[in-house]
């Protein structure tokens, strides 16, 4: 079975241990999630892997001929490239093929008669015929499909970050290998693309290892959790959930094993303090026991970073959006915008990539004007915003200054004070680090150190513009755990789903309409309404030439509709007549073929009516 081994790998940055003689191996079957927090060395890891980094010790084994591919969490593209040379990238014969086939399509197209390049297409149609390369391409067209991947032809560098991410996706994806390596492979996705390649992700024919802040798409995807954590490997079967309940047990384990180690310990110490002199072996023996036992140490303290930060008090009125509108480049973004904003909300704002959710955020926040419309804002409204592209933060500083000079001291809601050293602290930055410069840190810590700035400004309205991403799962669960004591008002824009549902209860929904949708309940549930109303089977029509069905009645509708009935009644009525003169009549043609010419007249209106009727009754229904 092929495979990969690692053992006993190191790795440190600077004074820092990454991770320290960490072994474990996989294969094909794998689905593995690496976690930890911030900082710990998680891309490092998968960058040693994949062999962009080198390791200072260990090894790491594999056939000559395994294949890894690596997914950045900010992939450059080779600049010069279209797209096209990028996803079909590499030296595997059918990329080369799969290349160089796409090239000559897009050069028939534009000289569809010239012959030697009709030639060339038949060449390459047989070099595909004998590597058996439709299906990879027919799959390579799917993938691009779905993520959405601008023209083949484009030029990489002319992408937005957004582009370029899923152009870097296709091709992590399209390329052959036996093991996919996807550092954050959610960030900048919109959530339809996201619950695609939680479809598509399973099927994957290698081993795949990630690293995810998103843990709907983590417990979905994985059969293994790696935990890095103060530079050692804890492995674990099954997917998120399950590495939450192991990990509770084990560290109640740890508890037990601390609080039995530390009665020994104390019984021995009582035992050396009774006098008893080290005269034999056994003695001697038993007192460098005890001194290796006072040397021992346990990886019990966790770091709690709960609390109840207070804020500043928050009036009766917060905010309130009257009929906004806002374009881009001639586009309208939305219109007739209207929101009222009460204490204690929790909003959401979701939609696709582009459609003007941090436009409508930055507009709600005072950043940006609307086209039209305007807000009012309470005069007790103190705005906290953490930012998608928050400012650089001071290299040149101490970690404990930078948040010095934010605030000295935070209060909580029952009164008592917090320092910046306890607030760090609490937010996984430890005495030791405190005092190292803002240059040392990993992207992650750098996100949180700039998450703390922005709470310690004790807002009471928070806005928060896709704070998930390169946050860890550890500190995510904090944030949430913030947002539910937090006595303010929370609006934010998220693709993180689990996020969504744990912190909003109303969601303003971009659904490529003018109109924005608003919402009462979380992500699931709006989710499933969608889904729900995607399902829903059209009504059959009963004649083709039905006029379409209108949400209402017209004025004439409702006036045929009053009458319609004793129309029919009368017609049924008078038809009946007919028929009793027609049998009266007997042979007497000269009356009889009048009296069928108006039985037939009669029994043709009667079957237009009773159609009409058809057709009035359904639209009354559906009103109803």
């Amino acid at each position: 079975m092929r495979g990969l081994k690692v053992e006993e790998l190191s790795k440190t940055h600077g004074e820092k241990v990454l991770f320290n003689q960490i072994s474990f191996s996989l294969t094909t079957e794998d689905r593995i999630g690496l976690i930890g927090v911030n900082g710990t060395g998680k891309s490092t890891l998968l960058k040693v892997i994949s062999g962009i980094e080198p390791m200072e010790s260990g090894r790491i084994d594999h056939p000559n001929d395994f294949q890894i591919e690596y997914l950045d969490q900010d992939p450059e593209l080779t600049t010069g490239y279209t797209v096209l040379d990028q996803i079909y990238y590499g030296d595997a014969d059918i990329m080369v093929t799969l290349r160089k086939y796409e090239k000559v399509v897009r050069e028939l197209e534009t000289v569809p008669n010239d012959g030697k390049v009709q030639q060339r297409l038949l060449d390459m149609q047989a070099e595909m015929d004998r590597l058996e390369a439709w299906d990879a391409m027919t799959k390579a067209k799917m993938i691009l499909s779905k993520l959405g991947v601008p023209s083949m032809d484009q030029q990489v560098e002319t992408l937005s970050g957004g582009q370029k991410k899923r152009v870097a996706i296709a091709k992590a994806l399209i390329q052959p290998a036996d093991l996919l390596i996807l550092d954050e492979p959610t960030n900048h996705l919109d959530n339809e693309t996201i619950e695609w390649l939680e479809e598509y992700l399973p099927q994957y024919t290698g081993a795949v290892m990630l690293v995810t802040h998103d843990r709907y798409f983590l417990n979905r995807m994985t059969n293994r959790i790696f935990e890095l954590d103060k530079g050692k490997l804890y492995s674990y079967q099954g997917n998120y959930q399950t590495f939450l309940e192991q990990k509770a047990l084990r560290e109640e384990q740890e508890l037990q094993a601390e609080q039995k180690h530390k009665n020994i310990l104390k019984k021995e110490i009582a035992w050396l303090k009774s006098g008893v002199k080290a005269r034999t072996t056994k003695q001697k023996a038993r007192i460098d026991r005890v001194e290796q036992m006072k040397e021992k140490t346990f990886d019990t303290k966790k770091n709690e970073i709960s609390f109840q930060v207070g804020s500043v008090r928050l009036g009766k009125k917060v905010m309130e959006a009257d009929r906004l509108s806002k374009s881009f480049d001639g586009q309208p973004l939305f219109e007739d915008f209207s929101l009222l904003i009460k204490p204690g909300d929790r909003i959401g704002i979701v939609g696709p990539n582009g459609s003007g959710k941090t436009t409508l955020l930055n507009i709600l926040a005072g950043k940006e004007q609307a086209d039209q419309g305007n807000i009012e804002v309470g005069e007790t409204v103190k705005i906290g915003y953490y930012t998608q592209d928050h400012p650089a933060l001071d290299d040149t500083v101490r970690v404990i200054d930078l948040v010095r000079e934010v605030a000295e001291v935070v209060h909580t809601i029952d009164g008592d004070v917090i320092t910046a050293e306890q607030m760090l602290e609490r937010f996984l930055f430890p005495r030791s680090q405190q005092w190292t410069y803002v240059r040392m840190l990993s992207g992650g810590e750098k996100r949180r150190l700039y998450l703390l700035t922005v709470l310690m400004q004790e807002p009471n309205v928070l806005f928060l513009d896709e704070p998930t991403n390169d946050l860890d799962t550890e500190t995510l669960a904090v944030l949430e755990d913030y947002l539910d004591q937090f006595p303010g008002v929370v609006i934010t824009v998220s693709h993180d789903r689990y996020f969504l549902d744990k912190t909003v209860d109303q969601l303003i929904a971009f659904t490529g309409e003018k109109k924005l949708n608003h919402f009462y309940g979380n992500y699931s549930d709006f989710r499933k309404q969608l889904m729900d109303m995607n399902k829903m089977p059209d009504k059959p029509k009963a004649d083709n030439k039905k006029p379409k069905r209108r949400k209402k009645l017209s004025y004439h509708e409702q006036k045929e509709w009053e009458t319609i009935e004793d129309d029919i009644t009368e017609l049924e009525a008078e038809l009946e007549e007919t028929k009793k003169e027609i049998a009266e009549a007997g042979s007497d043609l000269g009356k009889v073929e009048p009296l069928y010419k108006k039985q037939n007249e009669l029994e043709q209106i009667l079957e237009e009516k009773m159609e009409r009727w058809e057709t009035l009754s359904l639209k009354v229904e559906e009103l109803q």
